[in-house]
């Protein structure tokens, strides 16, 4: 035991010493902050307002485009060739040429520009004269448009969770992210982790130095030693991670939250009536891209996710890592393992394959046997876990978790065993399940 304790410290201490490892602790929890921080400021994010010149022939759009902190409409009159001159001597960044038949054919709508129009004002100003053109068409065949505007509805459904707690606010948008994210780091990090063992193995072995080992320690000790000590190398790092992230997240969350007030305080001020304040200051509230992530995240179990994680992580990574160890042992050289690493590898594939399916349909029978079967397991039932699992159904799935690694580490200590000190042969499948049944 004591043989194996070391093994653990020698495998754990020499990779943490790492200047890689300091290097990707840090710099992962920045980039997931980033994935949703960046795309937060740039909602935030405000320019000087454009300034958009109108030449309106239909005269019936003036007091139609309104301006905000974005764009300023300017109305101007004359010639089209001379209201393109006065654009080029200009600091306005497009003429819009609103035709006299616009209700007619509004395909004749043109905009011009010294570079290319940006699709945000393109949207804009085809979205403004495509409802008034719908508004004058209604009028013109004698339909009300303010019986229409007054039945125009948007359908937001708000979704909720009823189990034994009560019934808490769910957003499957939210459920969906978390899923693929803690899916998808799942996956890589026991396919990462489960190649530096078996690089590890491949080493001490070309180099010769596992005979010196190996007559010293028994193959199960030094196979123990090797996994567990990668497998906490991962944990440790994770839980950084998850550190470094929360400290990082928080504060740019604060961030955020000033970024919106600064917002509120600038759409009110131009607001024409208390009113329209406060209905400017709820729009932008609703549209505050971290609120609903937030209100999605405190009503989903980040304890239980955590703890289930840090499970999937290590009996997966147990399970898996013994394959690529067993994989290690036979072959002299990472080239050589590709043949070999093919068949372990399928299933933690397909549960990639997969897990689309699990979030998508989260209660079919499919989603149940991917998150049940332990080779398939530490993804896919990670992805079903912000959805709701019934406890019998994680029970069974972590009970057979254990089971596998269990099998699967006594079948690459068999194979083990045989292979560290086989030279210059080269295995095969039908090799390796003879070296089962060698007699030690």
């Amino acid at each position: 035991m004591n043989k194996t304790l070391l093994i653990i410290q020698r495998e754990y201490l020499v990779r943490v010493k790492k200047r890689s490892f300091l290097i990707v602790t840090l710099l992962t929890p920045l980039l997931i902050t980033a994935l949703y921080a960046v795309p937060a400021l740039l909602f935030f994010a405000s320019d000087e307002a454009k300034t958009i010149q109108i030449l309106d022939e239909s005269n019936t759009f003036r007091g139609k485009l309104k301006n905000d902190e974005d764009y300023i409409f300017t109305f101007i009159k004359g010639s089209l060739e001379t209201a393109k001159q006065k654009l080029r001597n200009s600091d306005a960044t497009a003429l819009v040429l609103i035709p006299k038949d616009i209700v007619e054919k509004p395909g004749g709508l043109q905009i011009f520009a010294e570079k290319t129009v940006s699709m945000g004002l393109q949207r804009r100003i085809e979205n403004v004269v495509q409802s008034e053109v719908r508004n004058q068409r209604l009028a013109n065949a004698g339909i009300d448009v303010k019986v229409v505007e007054d039945n125009r509805v948007n359908v937001d459904a708000q979704t909720y969770s009823l189990n034994e707690e009560g019934e808490k606010s769910s957003n499957s948008g939210v459920a969906t992210g978390i899923g693929y994210a803690i899916a998808l780091i799942l996956y890589m990090s026991v396919f990462l982790s489960g190649s530096q063992v078996m690089n590890g193995v491949i080493e001490e072995k070309s180099n010769r130095i596992i005979e010196i080992v190996i007559s010293s320690v028994k193959p199960m000790q030094l196979l123990l030693g090797k996994i567990i000590g990668v497998g906490l190398v991962g944990l440790t790092q994770f839980m950084l991670w998850i550190l470094l992230t929360a400290l990082i997240s928080s504060a740019v969350t604060g961030l955020l939250k000033n970024k919106l007030e600064e917002k509120v305080r600038k759409e009110v001020s131009v607001s024409a009536s208390p009113e329209q304040a406060k209905q400017v200051q709820a729009q932008l509230q609703a549209q505050n891209p971290m609120a609903k992530v937030n209100e999605a995240l405190a009503n989903l179990p980040l304890g239980k996710l955590l703890l289930c994680f840090i499970f999937y992580y290590i009996t997966g990574f147990l399970l898996y890592s013994s394959l690529f160890a067993a994989v290690g042992s036979a072959v002299e050289n990472p080239s050589e393992a590709q043949q070999l690493l093919f068949p372990v590898t399928i299933p933690l594939i397909l549960s990639i394959i997969l897990m689309t399916y699990v979030i998508n349909e989260p209660d079919s029978k499919v989603a149940f046997w991917a998150s049940i079967i332990p080779f398939t397991a530490p993804v896919d039932m990670m992805a079903r876990l912000p959805f709701g699992v019934e406890t019998w159904e994680l029970l069974l799935s972590m009970s057979l978790m254990i089971v596998g690694f269990l099998s699967t580490t006594w079948l690459a200590a068999r194979i083990y065993r045989v292979g560290i000190l086989m030279y210059g042969k080269k295995a095969t499948l039908r090799e390796l399940s003879k070296w089962v049944f060698y007699k030690a």
